[in-house]
């Protein structure tokens, strides 16, 4: 299967991020690629209000997305906010191709480094797997990736591909833990890894948002024994990338830790 992962940037402008959308999917899909994924925060950066752009799923910002999926015949993972409880707003990937529409909500929230992502998003509540092509996904969003059980619980699930879409935050050491952190869960899962993030905004002249986390770059796909086939920078990009499925089987066989694991 050919995949793209699309390193943006998004901002305030709801409107503009559906344009990149729009445009980096249809590139992707001129490279080949039955899917691409944006990070994390697609539909709006974080560092401004989530709660007055949320919308539910069946939405209008949500049915563009579904437009440009449809007119260009390719699956499209993107991260959006869909209102939650008390107030406060869900962090959800929107997936929807022909013939496919699911979506999963963050389980797990950014309260770390300062930041406390749960007074204002409400957690989901269950892994999400979807099936495309014959190739079975598995859903996670950028805290989650520090989290190894929702990964082999999508594995468990059939998942071969987990995909992460993330805006992670800056800070000293945090590159490399995002390196080691999507390696590592390949390995846990013996999955392939596709990484998602915002790209960094002073690449393109533009300075972060306060305290916000709104992303570093560094996307990268990254096979089940943990080596990278993908990795980015900082600015913004598409990369395409195949990826075989098949070789998830011949992993397991020689590395069984998910056979292998035991509860405690």
């Amino acid at each position: 299967m050919r995949l793209a992962v699309a390193q943006i940037i998004s901002s305030a402008d709801t409107a503009a991020n559906l344009e990149l959308i729009r445009d980096y999917a249809t590139q992707a899909k001129a490279a080949g690629a039955e899917l691409v994924v944006f990070p994390e925060a697609a539909m709006r950066a974080f560092g401004h209000s989530l709660t007055e752009i949320a919308e539910p799923l069946d939405g209008p910002w949500a049915d563009k997305v579904r437009t440009i999926a449809n007119e260009l015949d390719i699956a499209i993972v993107a991260g959006m906010f869909t209102p939650g409880k008390d107030g406060r707003v869900r962090n959800t990937l929107l997936v929807t191709a022909p013939g496919l529409d699911t979506s999963y909500d963050k389980v797990h929230l950014f309260d770390a480094f300062g930041f406390t992502e749960s007074k204002t998003v409400d957690a989901g509540q269950r892994p999400v797997t979807f099936e495309l092509n014959g190739t079975v996904f598995g859903l996670a969003t950028c805290y989650d990736v520090r989290f190894p059980a929702l990964f082999t619980a999508n594995a468990r699930a059939g998942a071969q591909v987990n995909i992460v879409c993330a805006s992670w935050g800056a800070g000293e050491g945090k590159a490399e833990q995002w390196d080691l952190l999507v390696r590592a869960r390949a390995l846990d899962s013996t999955t392939f890894v596709v990484a998602c993030g915002q790209g960094d905004p002073e690449t393109i002249g533009a300075g972060p948002a306060g305290s916000a986390p709104t992303g570093i770059g560094h996307s990268a796909v990254i096979s089940p024994l943990g080596s990278a086939l993908v990795a980015l920078g900082g600015k913004p990009e598409l990369a395409v990338v195949d990826v075989d499925p098949a070789i998830v089987d011949d992993v397991r066989t020689k590395l069984p830790v998910l056979a292998n694991a035991r509860q405690f």
